[in-house]
């Protein structure tokens, strides 16, 4: 089959186009046990940011940081760097691939960097104090400059096999994709727990410190402070059939599974952080949240009582003016608009409160300023943000790592987007973590906030409990 090739200045792709005839799970099957094979999956297709799955691994390069080092890898080349990691990340993937393209094409992804930045990456931005126990062994920033992947259109059953190169190139990588397919995979060990789910706070510690967080707010420290509680197991077994497992049931928009090289990243999210097309900017936070229920009736019940509820409007609407300040630093001055405030979409666990933030990205940036001018994402911290970062500092027992942070993509073409890794979960040294909070106001209640974190659970927790059906 011959396939288009796609010029336009210094960038040149390849794509050859075919039906789907195996989903992005049976295709990923393949590559699943590589290091720094990564999916993101779109989820359910009655969502409308679910459209496009995308498949890839074998990076060009790698970039890591820990601390205050960053280690960047090409080939076998390794050198270890000190200043931000925002700017080395669009060097790196500059230096790869060459400049970024603006040009017309629908798919969301030609070659470009694809990873994690986690919530600690955000001391880079602000001086946070260092308290909590850092006690997971996962990059603060891990991703890989790819020069191909399959993109899964679920609008037009298509498959996109794209290659950032030219026809040697392509060739090239099709015959590699062709020796994946064609392997047989090792036989993956069944996934089940070993121990229970264990939280870092009890109910009473939770308590204690939501008592702390409203004398903050009687104080006037802060407006909103975002409270959590991490959920720790031990497991066995191959970490990639937990996350089929977990798919299934949740489907959720922004969903990912990265394999690193000593950890996976098992990734529910539904929640936008930033995207970026044709220099138009989009931010989705999530503010309010009810359960959802079997019976139609209280089930709907549920849905109108959030989209009445003054209280999760008022948190939502803080958590809009955080984000509109933070889009406006590099987006041309009078772009930012709010376009729906205050939105209800519901998702397979719970119902959310989601209004949507746009503006236009000034010509003197690019898809790195915008996202260290976010980040972390204001959603998951409060506001003000600097200073609810260091109260949660203050008062969660261990840092949060990839919980919290962002996974995402830049594209070659000048196309990025990003999730809010909320629902997400670390597999590492054979121990499962997971992460929930939510937004703590002066008229929160203790009771409803904590069973609010189980809630967003439920479709998590239960399901890798259930051994038998993960594998």
């Amino acid at each position: 089959m011959k396939h288009p090739v796609f010029y336009h200045m210094s960038l040149i792709f390849n794509q050859k186009t075919l039906p789907i005839s195996q989903n992005a799970h049976e295709l990923f099957e393949h590559i699943s046990s590589q290091p720094w094979a990564i999916l993101l999956e779109s989820g359910s297709k009655d969502h409308p940011d679910s459209r496009y799955n995308i498949i890839t691994a074998d990076p060009l390069a790698t970039i890591e940081t820990t601390g205050k080092q960053t280690v960047v890898k090409v080939g076998n080349q390794t050198t270890a760097y000190c200043t931000l990691p925002f700017n080395l990340l669009a060097k790196l993937q500059r230096d790869i691939l060459g400049d970024i393209e603006q040009i017309e094409t629908d798919l969301p992804f030609v070659g470009g960097a694809i990873g994690l930045m986690g919530y600690d990456l955000g001391r880079w931005i602000e001086k946070i104090p260092e308290t909590a126990s850092n006690d997971i062994d996962v990059p603060d920033l891990a991703a890989g400059i790819y020069d191909w992947a399959w993109i899964l259109d679920q609008k037009t059953n298509q498959a996109h096999f794209v290659v950032c190169g030219d026809k040697t190139k392509f060739e090239n990588r099709w015959q590699w994709w062709l020796r994946q397919s064609c392997s047989a995979e090792p036989a993956k060990q069944a996934f089940r727990l070993t121990s229970a789910w264990k939280s870092n706070l009890t109910q009473s510690e939770y308590g204690e410190r939501f008592d702390a967080i409203q004398a903050y707010l009687k104080a006037g420290d802060c407006y909103q402070i975002n409270l959590t509680q991490r959920f720790a197991a031990t497991y066995e077994g191959d970490e990639w059939l937990a996350y089929k497992a977990l798919s299934a049931v949740n489907q959720a928009p922004f969903s990912a599974f990265i394999r690193l090289e000593n950890a996976a990243l098992l990734s529910l999210s539904p929640e936008r952080f930033l995207s970026l097309n044709h220099r138009h900017v989009e931010t989705k936070p999530i503010k309010g949240t009810r359960p959802r229920h079997q019976d139609p009736i209280i089930d709907n019940n549920n849905k109108v009582a959030l989209q009445n509820a003054d209280k999760d409007r008022s948190e939502n609407l803080m958590i809009v003016d955080l984000l509109r300040n933070d889009i406006g630093r590099v987006c041309s001055p009078g772009s930012v608009r709010v376009p729906k405030l205050f939105d209800i979409e519901s998702f397979a666990a719970v119902h959310h409160m989601v209004s949507t933030i746009t503006g236009s990205l000034a010509d003197e940036y690019q898809a790195t300023d915008l996202l260290a001018a976010c980040f972390p994402g204001g959603s998951i911290t409060g506001a003000p943000k600097v200073r609810a970062m260091e109260i949660i500092e203050e008062l969660e027992p261990h840092r949060r790592n990839a919980y919290c942070g962002s996974i995402f993509y830049i594209s070659q073409h000048g196309r990025m987007d990003s999730s809010i890794t909320i629902r997400t979960l670390i597999a590492c040294h054979q121990t499962m973590y997971v992460w929930a909070g939510g937004g703590i106001v002066a008229d929160s209640k203790v009771d409803e906030e904590y069973q609010e974190t189980f809630d967003k659970l439920g479709r998590i927790l239960p399901i890798l409990e259930k051994a038998d059906h993960v594998e």
